[in-house]
């Protein structure tokens, strides 16, 4: 196998073929051009030893490699049409979950990185445990051996360390796919040592079929208005079926078009929110991405609408801005501002920041800058 960095997207400068098995992949969704690459590679014998996936969360990347992961594995393989037999132990123990040269490592529910025992093993058993050491091992079935490192974006500089040499010496007939949203937020030393997979969102008509067929909703309704909102994300989809979610988002859309981000009801309510998805810190992160990233959409709808551009989203978020436009304190530089403080907001969900101290100081940066039409450096200088 050959192996060297590049980068592979699915473009239309690479139609996907009509040799691709339809059938064979059929429950991956929206990635037709890329499965052909990889038929392609291997058809010729180039197939690359590491590989990162990067796309935004929700749109099947962890699916797709453990789908590519079972046709690597099959011993019967159809290289022109990348699909594994279906019937044979490898395909059966891949497909349970149970396959010996199938390694998956991903960061765990409770943990904000991947624990680096995961990789390397524990202080007294370095480099005897770990993916870094099984991976090495002559493959079971006399085959390959495929790792895949979920949640790449969680590899802390030990973690990423970890995994150098490895990446720098594949071992002989090893596939090793990091999973991450972006090539940027990956070290430079990991990216460098890695093809680059990029993955499109989903088109709603995507996601509304996996909502539907997944039994994910049960009204087709339903899963029409949530893949509209969805950008091109299952996952999104899903964190956005919660009717108490849409009825905070409505009160706080209100405060943000009326300039009172500071507010204490406002902040008080957000707090609140955000602590009632649950004990588990995970679930609250995961709240406060939905909560900040309502913000991020309104103040970027807003700046649209401030330079004469028309609003972008959902009924209730056009009409908010709308409104908003006309009677907002701020101009199109302080909106801009907003969505600085508010990405720089998101950013910090999963740095282990206190939440409720993040809220509020995010709240009132908000309104700081709508008061005085000025980022806070201007205001700082």
């Amino acid at each position: 196998m050959s192996k060297g960095p590049g980068d592979l997207r699915t473009s239309t400068r690479f139609p996907a073929a009509a040799a691709v098995d339809s059938m064979a992949w059929q429950e991956i969704e929206g990635h037709d051009a890329v499965v052909e690459r990889f038929r392609r590679a291997l058809a010729r014998g180039r197939l690359a030893s590491t590989f990162l996936f990067v796309g935004p969360k929700g749109i099947g990347k962890r699916r797709f490699a453990e789908r590519l992961a079972r046709a690597l594995l099959c011993p019967n393989l159809d290289a022109s049409s990348l699909a594994p037999c279906g019937r044979c132990d490898s395909c059966v123990q891949a497909a349970a979950g149970t396959h010996p040269d199938l390694m998956i490592v991903e960061k765990p529910p409770e943990k904000s990185v991947i624990p680096v025992e995961s990789l390397v093993g524990d202080r007294e058993h370095r480099m005897r445990e770990g993916l870094c050491h099984d991976i090495a091992l002559k493959p079971f079935f006399g085959g390959r051996k495929v790792a895949i490192v979920d949640d790449a974006d969680h590899l802390n500089e030990e973690g990423a360390n970890a995994l150098l040499k490895t990446l720098e010496e594949p071992p002989p007939r090893s596939v090793l796919i990091l999973i991450g949203t972006s090539a940027e937020r990956q070290l430079p030393t990991i990216r460098s040592r890695c093809q680059v997979v990029r993955f499109d969102p989903l088109d709603a008509a995507g996601v509304c079929r996996i909502l539907e067929s997944q039994g994910f909703v049960a009204e087709v309704d339903q899963a029409r208005r949530l893949s509209g909102l969805s950008g091109g994300s299952v996952a999104r989809a899903l964190e956005l079926a919660d009717d108490d979610l849409w009825q905070f988002r409505d009160r706080l859309l209100e405060a943000l078009a009326a300039g009172e981000p500071a507010s204490v009801s406002l902040s008080e309510t957000t707090c609140s929110f955000i602590d009632a998805a649950g004990k588990e810190a995970p679930l609250r992160r995961a709240r406060a991405r939905q909560v900040i990233g309502f913000a991020a959409d309104f103040y970027r709808q807003l700046l649209r609408a401030l330079v004469g551009a028309p609003a972008r989203g959902d009924a209730a978020l056009q009409q908010t801005v709308d409104r908003a436009a006309s009677s907002w304190p701020g101009d199109a530089e302080t909106a801009t501002a907003c969505i600085d403080r508010t990405l720089a907001a998101l950013g910090h969900v999963d740095r282990n920041a206190h939440q409720r101290a993040l809220v509020e100081c995010w709240l009132d940066d908000l309104s700081r800058i709508v008061q005085s039409g000025q980022p806070l450096a201007s205001q700082e200088t």
